[in-house]
């Protein structure tokens, strides 16, 4: 291929891992590449089991599900899942399959073959019965793209107004006792420069706000002192070198998203952040799924190319009932697209 149809082939391309075969993963993917409002000029690769989405896809059509995207007019690459499949039943085995889709995936975007990546969920005791020991696929991704400064971010377009929620997490997949000892000066310095960079993407001057780490913001050190003693310091001199964006905070953690719970029915108050840095996993992920849980995407900063994912699980308890709700998938795609037209990668 030469470089100039490498070039056109990867402008509309974007590549998508099927994720745990036991899991809702394909049965979403049908669903939202079956989905109206897709750029049109979109070419989807998938990387997984030929058919085992065949399988999946005839079992859908039987149960009388419509609009799938058949995988007969799908581009594949197919790395087959040889072994009798169990929806809702994850294995060492598929957890090996997701495993190598997901590696193979993020070859070809590494290659500059596609200007995107989406991944479905995948069950990560499942890749640690496979060997593979990782918190996430967002660890995996890393490895492979050779960074460590990499940031896991929410965002969600409201279908009742134009607001939009992002929410970019400080720590991700740790104990909560080790959260303190994780948390530092340049940690947070280095994720609010990320979710500034990120909110720039559609407001030349967001507004940002950042959660307490304790109850009430630590209530001047009577429920916790971390406030007081660095976290309060470090914003103050945050300000003072981006004195053209409002930074609130640290915010007590029980009402820091109110203001956007609002934005996301009603439209954007005057108040409400387009941009909170939650300190911890629960702390960030709660709000967002209660507020936005069909819309929420996960989205990787720091990373050589655009990754997105859906806000949720591998569904294991509803695999295989045609019940698989699709929209965030297809808001995972809609976002990856949107994201990379503007070549936006950090």
């Amino acid at each position: 291929m030469n470089d100039r149809n490498r070039s056109s082939k990867a402008n509309s391309q974007v590549v998508i891992a099927l994720g745990d075969p036991a899991g809702i993963g394909i049965e979403i993917i049908l669903k939202a590449l079956g989905m109206k409002n897709l750029p049109t000029d979109m070419k989807p690769l998938l990387v997984g089991c030929k058919h085992t989405l065949e399988l999946i896809y005839s079992r859908l059509h039987s149960q009388g599900v419509k609009n799938l995207a058949n995988p007969k007019k799908l581009a594949i690459i197919d790395i087959p899942f040889n072994e009798t499949l169990q929806e809702g039943h994850p294995t060492r085995k598929t957890g090996e399959a997701s495993f190598q889709w997901l590696t193979k995936a993020t070859e070809i975007v590494l290659n500059n073959e596609a200007r995107a990546l989406i991944t479905a969920p995948i069950a990560k005791y499942a890749w640690q019965e496979a060997g593979h020991d990782y918190p996430g696929q967002t660890e995996r991704l890393a490895e492979l793209a050779g960074t460590d400064n990499h940031s896991m971010l929410f965002t969600a377009k409201s279908p009742y107004s134009s607001f939009r929620l992002n929410t970019l997490l400080a720590t991700t997949h740790i104990p909560l006792n080790a959260v303190v000892k994780t948390l530092s000066k340049e940690l947070v310095i280095s994720k609010l420069n990320s979710l500034l960079s990120f909110c720039k993407k559609f407001k030349p001057n967001p507004r940002l706000a950042i959660a307490g780490i304790n109850p009430h913001a630590g209530e001047k050190g009577n429920l916790g002192s971390e406030e007081i003693e660095w976290l309060i310091p470090v914003l103050e001199n945050w300000r003072a070198k981006n004195p053209e964006i409002t930074l609130e905070g640290p915010i007590s953690p029980d009402t820091c998203w109110i203001s956007s719970a609002k934005s996301w029915k009603i439209g954007p108050q005057e108040q409400s952040p387009d941009g909170i840095l939650a300190l911890y996993h629960d702390q960030g992920l709660i709000p967002i799924k209660i507020i936005a849980f069909d819309y929420s995407v996960n989205t990787t900063l720091g990373l050589p190319f655009i990754r997105t994912s859906p806000d949720h699980g591998t569904g294991f308890d509803i695999a295989g009932k045609g019940i698989a709700r699709a929209i965030s998938m297809f808001s995972a795609i809609e976002t990856a697209w949107e994201l990379s037209e503007n070549n936006y990668t950090k």
